[in-house]
């Protein structure tokens, strides 16, 4: 006995039977017609009831090792905690419950919930052990004078003892750190305690919602992040398909369970690089056979990637991390040059009533942008973002779809998508974002979800409750939670 049947499916809106074996789909047959490879052959059987069979969601903007260490964080977000007072009772309760000698790590923190931080503000809160907090745009870290003495930065020699990070350090008139450290989330990993991560528990989450591939977006270049993304694939903790693609000095093909992706570049907006070293980091990437995947947040941050890819032509491939803020005039350079944008719709579920309340009025019609860049040819690609966003894709499903705000406004009305293209963002190839659904056919590989329900009848309130089972390389596993019904097995 070997392989799988998953019968009375519904593919492409017909019932159909799903063969399954060596990790690649078989054949489809009409439902219960018995043709094909006899189902008592089969090691396992289950009935899908009519419910949709379709390609596992690949997640195209994710970090792996970040969204395993925000699980022994303290959550710290206008969510999470109410004003500073419950940000102070939150770091104080971590602070009771951890051992001697270690760190306490927090994220998700905003502005909102206890005005800006500094190591000052942090000391009255939690003094004697190091404190490191991470802003929700994962742009931005701050210390308390613990942590802030732990990595000397406060030495007289501070500065000469970061070496090429002096630039994100932020200091005082008077030149003592002030605790705020830009865009050094892998410098600051090098020098605090690293403690285990559990991506298995990743892995399962991300099953749980009917992920079967994800790419990693974290501009990496440590050779020790790939090999530990590496040695979680092959022995199966973590089970997705996984496309690293790391900073220009990293090259994940030497990890053959990775995927190698486009080259990450941040166009970090604290410190906007000149277009021609920008242009050059393109450049020699392209030398190298690479395609880039250049973070843009801001409008400065992507006209300036706009204009260095003017300078140097465009590779198949090459896409836009977030485009947070697209005008229409970008937009049709963006398609010109023929690039993709890999965005993040959640973020105006979750973060909506803050750009309605901070955005510049002339930016908000262009914000988080879907329908808008499709209609003007650019192809786009979904993506959660995962811990900087929620990682559970069909919230940002949701999301494409309707555009409200936590409290219920709307937020770029026309960037509204269907229901069935808001979950395509989430059906393209790996390697090709926002194109063509994967298909369900003989031969391609068996990573699928099946849903509780019809496709249409699922979409009118998207959910990862609805998902039943997720099939990864041909092997079927259950959500944790059971989803909305349980799967008929024989």
């Amino acid at each position: 006995m070997s392989g799988l049947v998953i019968r009375n499916a519904e593919v492409d809106g017909r019932l159909v039977d799903v063969h399954i074996a060596g990790g690649r789909i078989r054949e489809v047959t009409g439902a219960s017609s018995g043709g094909g490879r006899p189902e008592a052959e089969a090691e396992e059987a289950v009935d899908a009831g009519g419910g949709a069979l379709i390609p596992g969601l690949h997640d195209h903007h994710i970090h792996l090792l970040a969204l395993a260490a925000a699980a022994r964080s303290v959550p710290v977000g206008p969510a999470d905690v109410a004003g500073p007072g419950g940000f102070a009772r939150a770091l104080r309760a971590a602070d009771a419950s951890l051992g001697a000698g270690r760190w306490l790590r927090a994220v998700g923190y905003h502005e909102s919930v206890a005005g800006p931080l500094d190591r000052h503000a942090l000391d009255t809160v939690v003094p004697g052990r190091p404190v490191r907090v991470q802003h929700r745009s994962g742009a931005l870290w701050v210390l308390n004078s613990a942590a802030v003495d732990a990595l000397g930065l406060a030495d007289d020699n501070g500065a000469a003892a970061a070496g090429t990070a002096a630039a994100g350090i932020e200091r005082a008139a008077d030149g003592r750190p002030t605790g705020r450290l830009f865009a050094l989330d892998a410098w600051l990993g090098e020098r605090v305690p690293r403690e285990p991560l559990d991506l298995a528990a990743v892995g399962r989450r991300l099953l749980d919602y009917g992920v079967t591939g994800v790419t990693d977006a974290t501009p990496t270049e440590r050779n020790d992040d790939v090999r530990l993304l590496a040695s979680a694939v092959a022995d199966g903790s973590l089970p997705q398909h996984v496309v690293v693609t790391g900073g220009p000095a990293l090259d994940p093909g030497a990890s053959p369970e990775l995927e190698r992706g486009p080259v990450k570049v941040v166009v970090a907006d604290h410190a906007l690089p000149g277009v021609d070293d920008l242009a050059a980091t393109i450049a020699a990437a392209h030398q190298n056979h690479r395609p880039v995947a250049l973070h843009c947040v801001t409008r400065a941050a992507l006209l300036l990637a706009l204009a260095a890819w003017d300078e140097t032509g465009p590779r198949p491939g090459d896409r836009i991390e977030h485009g947070a803020v697209v005008h229409p005039a970008e937009a049709a350079r963006i398609a010109a040059h023929g690039l993709t944008v890999v965005t993040q719709p959640a973020f105006v579920a979750e973060r909506g009533d803050d750009y309605l309340a901070d955005v510049d009025a002339f930016d908000r019609p262009h914000l988080w942008r879907c329908a808008g860049l499709l209609r003007a040819g650019v192809p786009v690609g979904g993506s959660t973002d995962a811990p900087f966003g929620p990682p559970d894709p069909w919230r940002a499903v949701a999301a494409a779809i309707d555009r409200r705000t936590a409290a219920g406004r709307v937020l770029g009305p026309g960037e509204r998508l269907a229901a069935r293209r808001a979950l395509e963002l989430f059906l393209g190839p790996p390697g090709a974002p926002g194109g063509p659904p994967r298909p369900i056919r003989a031969g391609a590989p068996a990573d699928l979800c099946l849903l509780a329900a019809p496709l249409e009848e699922a979409l009118r309130a998207p959910s990862a409750e609805l998902v039943v089972a997720t099939v990864r390389a041909g092997r079927l596993t259950r959500p944790a939670g059971g989803g909305r019904r349980p799967l008929c097995q024989d």
